[in-house]
């Protein structure tokens, strides 16, 4: 299987199955002497491990991380970093009686027209379990940024027709729901709308928004590895996600040149931007601004209401999908958003340590 490497610099290479005997990724290309330990990665694989509320899946998983090489007394070698993640909480049973259709809104079709078999233990490959070695890689990645003074944060800002009031926006609360909405009384209207779907068998889409601040200008390739193109295709490559927006995304649409250009000014000797439109990118390369990007999921696929199918071989049948699913997948791939956008920014600064922003 192709497609497993992500990067040009900064290489990461994610391995395993939903239930194999573990996941992880191997890291190449990390800079030697920067601070690393298990329990940093912690702290990013435990906000998307399962388990943790009434609307992720009840896995039981600790999802606890090995770090099996590349760090020697909390400090990168400069050699590749390998993670681990042992999986400890198999139901593979809950999957029999799927092995022989196609689950409709999954990879399984698409698997076996490619392969000819799959593993259909939960997805196997396709699994969200495979996001496991993104988050951890992720980690390694924004602490390659701490070094820049890059920070890089997400939350959900819609779920089904529930979406956040701006003027609420509280960043402090988005650590506080298990919806990570950085708006209370939008979380709790989207706890109510979850609620009934929970009940109807069903299953909710939602967006998330990405802010990168402290970038500076002059990082991008002008061409095919545009800062955008980079950002759009690491988070289109998250599987549930299906549609990305940078700045004011398909909103200028709806707008004139007057209104969607961002007019430069000077702030204490230095180029600034009166507005954002752009999403803190022009040309394919940062401007400077805050980077804005925003990522739709669809609905869990795996709901429980009895669907129409096809065998592997070509009967018409009904399925009724059991085992443990989320009845949203968001806010759990907030975490991996974070991860994808951080491996991308990352790999880009190192290929562009020579340009302008970098030498002064």
């Amino acid at each position: 299987m192709a497609g497993s490497i992500f990067g040009n610099i900064l290489k990461v290479s994610t391995w395993g199955e939903s239930h194999g005997a573990a996941v992880g990724a191997v890291v190449d290309g990390c800079p030697a002497g920067i601070a690393l330990s298990e329990e940093y990665i912690q702290t990013f694989l435990d906000r998307r491990k399962p388990g943790q509320s009434d609307y992720s899946t009840k896995r039981e998983e600790s999802d606890n991380v090995k770090i099996l090489s590349g760090v020697f007394e909390g400090r990168t070698t400069g050699t590749p970093i390998s993670m681990l993640v042992e999986n400890t909480s198999h139901h593979s049973a809950d999957y029999s009686n799927i092995k022989d259709v196609f689950r409709p809104g999954h990879a399984d079709y698409t698997f076996d027209a490619k392969y000819g078999f799959r593993d259909y233990r939960g997805g196997g490959r396709s699994s969200g379990r495979e996001t496991i070695g993104r988050v951890a890689a992720g980690a390694v990645a924004m602490k390659i940024l701490e070094e820049y003074g890059i920070e890089i944060f997400a939350y959900v800002t819609d779920i089904g027709n529930v979406s956040i009031d701006r003027t609420r926006f509280d960043r402090a609360e988005i650590l506080k729901n298990p919806l990570y909405m950085p708006d209370h009384k939008a979380y709790e209207e989207a706890s109510e709308y979850l609620d009934k779907l929970i009940e109807d068998k069903d299953s909710s889409g939602a967006k998330v928004e990405c802010i990168i601040k402290g970038m500076p200008a002059g990082v991008g390739e002008p061409v095919f590895d545009k800062l955008d193109a980079r950002l759009a295709y690491s988070i289109m490559s998250i599987g549930a996600v299906k549609g990305i927006e940078i700045g004011d995304g398909f909103d200028v649409v709806k707008a004139t040149g007057s209104q969607n250009n961002d007019e430069f000014y000077m702030n204490e000797g230095e180029v600034a931007k009166k507005t954002n439109h752009s999403g803190g990118i022009l040309g394919g390369i940062s401007d400077g601004s805050d980077i804005i990007i925003r990522a739709a999921f669809k609905p869990t696929p795996s709901i429980f209401r009895k669907q129409s199918t096809v065998t592997v071989n070509g009967q018409d049948a009904e399925i009724e999908i059991k085992g443990r699913h989320d009845p949203i997948i968001a806010p759990r791939a907030v975490v991996v958003v974070e991860s994808m956008a951080a491996l991308t920014i990352a790999d880009l600064l190192l290929m562009n340590k020579s340009c302008k922003a970098f030498t002064e």
